[in-house]
């Protein structure tokens, strides 16, 4: 089915070739028709995004035709345009389902092309939500590393050309980004996958007993060592070897993993004797070993020997797109572990969900969906069982932040400022929303136009800012 982003059905050849210009200038498809029966026909062949509707439609009319369109075609939005004196029908038009609504002539052009953009990100929300309810959460995956974006089918390039080596790999990324799946991959596609793989995280162990760990130890090497223990170097001999956090190493432990990666030979702990190994190290960090190596906390000739060939994960806020798929598996899996029937994302679930900034990565991620999971009442997860950090994030302006310390003020006067925060927050993000079209927030606030006009008055805020920066 041909696909085109922007429909036009009005008898008005003048708007019609301004709206076709303003979208091929953004580089969009278009398509025009006069009438209601000729746009029927027209979504009948074709997937459409966004579909501007006169509200003087000749034949059949706007809604007859906004019902069409909410019940046919489920992820297609519709933006009415009317007259100045027919305002009050266009909002109720927006209870029917429609997107939002402009008056002709359009006062702001740039408006009009915030609202397409705006329109065309929800519909792709919404197909990004279908998709995963239509998988039943399968979702696009290279081993158990979950994405498709553009950033990680680059790693899994990456991990199939290093694989079948036997060099060192280096993986680097910020926590939670999941650089031990990277290194079980490594393995996994590499000639040593029928051997074992040995994990030890550097940062969980003091020095004395991550060289034991290593390295192993001898009878009497100390305190409770009554028989030779084989170090994990051994455990990995001819498999691999992972080692996660290793720009936690002290200098004494950096000496002897040198001696490895140079002669293949480890000494126990309380030994005389090397023992000969064949065990391939991949090693990670979230530190930074360019600095600690010119600062003389990690050995430069270690570095190079580790760092042969670097692998480095891009944090989960730059492969956005991935966010639906890594929700999508996390909501399947503790839906199945916790027993409960949920298996769908609400649009602001997923809205909020693509906002935050995910410092703690997918980590961060999965701990959120489990939570939604635990705490969600229906079969579909809405914003309301999100964190509130997250809802903060994506809820409240920059400019608020910081400003809420009100321990030490009365409580009417720590009350009153709470809630002047809470107000300016609310409508101006509404306003960023709609493009600082009161109209349309007042009816998303659910509050009455003049009483909205009220509140933005004593808020002190200037809705043309909202229209200046184009609702972003």
């Amino acid at each position: 089915m041909e696909s085109v982003n922007v429909l036009v059905v009005d008898d008005e050849e003048v708007l019609v070739k301004a709206l076709e210009k303003l979208v091929r200038r953004e580089g969009l498809t278009f398509a025009g028709v006069k009438t209601g029966v000729e746009a029927v026909e027209y979504l009948v062949g074709h997937r459409v995004d966004v579909v501007f509707v006169d509200l003087n439609l000749s034949g059949t009319s706007w809604l007859q035709l906004l019902d069409y369109i909410k019940t046919n075609n489920l992820e297609t939005e519709v933006i009415l345009m009317t007259g100045k004196g027919t305002i009050e029908t266009a909002v109720a038009a927006l209870k029917r389902g429609a997107y939002d609504y402009l008056t002709k002539p359009f006062e702001d052009i740039e408006r009009v092309s915030v609202i397409i953009h705006q329109a065309m990100e929800k519909v792709d929300l919404l197909r990004k939500i279908k998709n995963l309810e239509l998988d039943g959460g399968e979702e696009d995956h290279y081993l158990d590393i979950i994405g498709k974006s553009a950033k990680m089918r680059d790693i899994y390039r990456l991990i199939e050309r290093v694989a079948s080596s036997n060099s060192s790999v280096l993986i680097l990324g910020e926590s939670g980004t999941g650089k031990e799946l990277v290194a079980r991959a490594i393995h996994v596609k590499s000639r040593r996958a029928e051997k074992p793989f040995v994990v030890i995280n550097c940062s969980a162990l003091p020095e004395t007993l991550l060289e034991s760990e290593l390295f192993g130890y001898q009878k009497g090497a100390f305190t409770g060592a009554y028989v030779d223990k084989k170090g994990l170097f051994e455990e990995a001999n001819e498999g691999t070897i992972f080692v996660d956090e290793i720009g936690e190493i002290t200098p004494a432990v950096q000496v002897k993993l040198l001696r490895v990666l140079q002669n293949g030979e480890i000494r126990r702990v309380g030994g005389g004797e090397n023992v000969t190994v064949d065990a391939r190290i991949l090693s990670a960090t979230n530190k930074d070993l360019y600095q600690l190596v010119k600062t003389k906390v990690f050995r430069e000739d270690l570095f190079y020997r580790l760092n042969v060939i670097t692998v480095t994960l891009p944090p989960l806020r730059e492969r956005k797109e991935d966010i639906p798929l890594l929700a999508g598996h996390f909501l399947k899996k503790f839906a199945e572990q916790n027993g409960k029937q949920i298996s769908k994302l609400s649009i602001d679930t997923m809205q909020t969900l693509q906002e935050y900034r995910w410092p703690g990565n997918v980590r961060e991620l999965e701990n959120v969906i489990e939570r939604a999971v635990i705490l969600a009442e229906r079969e579909t997860i809405t914003a309301r069982e999100l964190p509130p950090k997250l809802l903060e994030e994506f809820f409240y302006l920059p400019e608020t932040r910081g400003e809420t310390d009100f321990i030490n003020l009365p409580y009417r006067t720590a009350k009153q400022k709470a809630l002047n925060l809470f107000n300016r927050a609310y409508i101006s993000n509404l306003l960023r929303q709609t493009g600082g079209n009161v109209s349309l927030a007042s009816e998303r606030a659910g509050v009455d136009r003049s009483n909205f006009k009220k509140i933005v008055k004593k808020c002190d805020i200037n809705t043309r800012e909202f229209k200046k920066r184009g609702g972003s």
